[in-house]
């Protein structure tokens, strides 16, 4: 039988051995190593050698596990698959804008069971196993406690390719900065689920989005409290490319006002 939490912590170390090696590089490459996927869609070779030494890394944990990985699309996935993005917030990254992050987890079947999320330049490892609570550096985190969606403090992802949906984001967002303390864009989906998770932000919407983007943080708010769904309020979220991510108490008052412009 699997030991979850022993698995839990091999895989932060993991990730703190990635992340020094992202610090490591961050004032070496170039622009002659960025490279444009697609518009605003860029990686380097960091990205790159980062998503081979979790690969590795996590191929000696669990020997009969297959992939989901950003950079390497061809793996395949099995009954374990682990879900992985080397570095999330490649722009941030590129420009020495301190918030990018490692997002690791684990799916067995149809269900999430490990989660971890290392916000590298603040070195805060969030994590999760199974039903346990939420933990950031080894402390216990859960949702915020606010109430009204005046009171609270929400983070989007501006669409940088997708813009089929841009004139309800655009409709939904002017809404969003009349109703709340306002709306913050990090760059990273990991880190904005983990800051849901952890109660700095209450909630955390966006579109255009992969698996490798939202499974870790996705686990870590609900096993902080909190309430997780894509944009028609079911559980369509991992690979229905949008997420909606709140601490649970403005979950309903969110959608109500977010189905408007998404309708």
């Amino acid at each position: 039988m699997m030991d979850l939490e022993k698995l839990t912590l091999s895989v932060c170390r993991l990730c703190e051995e990635t992340g020094s090696f992202l610090r490591r590089e961050a004032s070496k490459f170039t622009q002659a190593d960025i490279r444009e996927k697609s518009h605003a869609n860029l990686v380097t070779y960091v990205d790159e050698t980062a998503e081979q030494q979790l690969i590795e890394g996590l191929s000696k944990l669990v020997p009969e596990s297959g992939f989901i990985a950003e950079e390497s699309p061809d793996l395949l996935s099995g009954e374990l698959t682990w879900i992985i993005d080397p570095l999330d917030g490649t722009t941030n990254y590129i420009h020495g804008i301190p918030v990018y992050s490692i997002s690791v987890a684990l799916r067995k079947e149809e269900e999430l069971v490990l989660g971890v999320v290392y916000e590298v330049g603040q070195r805060e490892m969030y994590y999760t196993w199974g039903a346990a609570p939420s933990r950031m550096n080894g402390k216990e985190i859960r949702v915020s406690p606010t109430k009204t969606l005046n009171d609270s403090l929400f983070a989007t992802g501006f669409p940088y390719y997708d813009y089929t949906r841009l004139d309800e984001y655009l409709a939904f967002f002017k809404f969003m900065m009349q109703h709340t303390r306002g709306i913050r864009r990090l760059g990273s989906a990991a880190a904005d689920l983990a800051y849901v998770a952890s109660g700095r932000l209450d909630g955390f919407y966006e579109y255009g989005l992969s698996p490798w983007d939202v499974a870790a943080g996705s686990l870590l708010v609900r096993n902080a409290g909190g309430k997780v769904c894509d944009f028609t309020g079911n559980g369509n979220f991992l690979f229905g490319r949008e997420i909606i991510a709140t601490n649970g108490l403005v979950h309903e008052s969110f959608l109500k006002h977010f189905k408007v412009s998404f309708a």
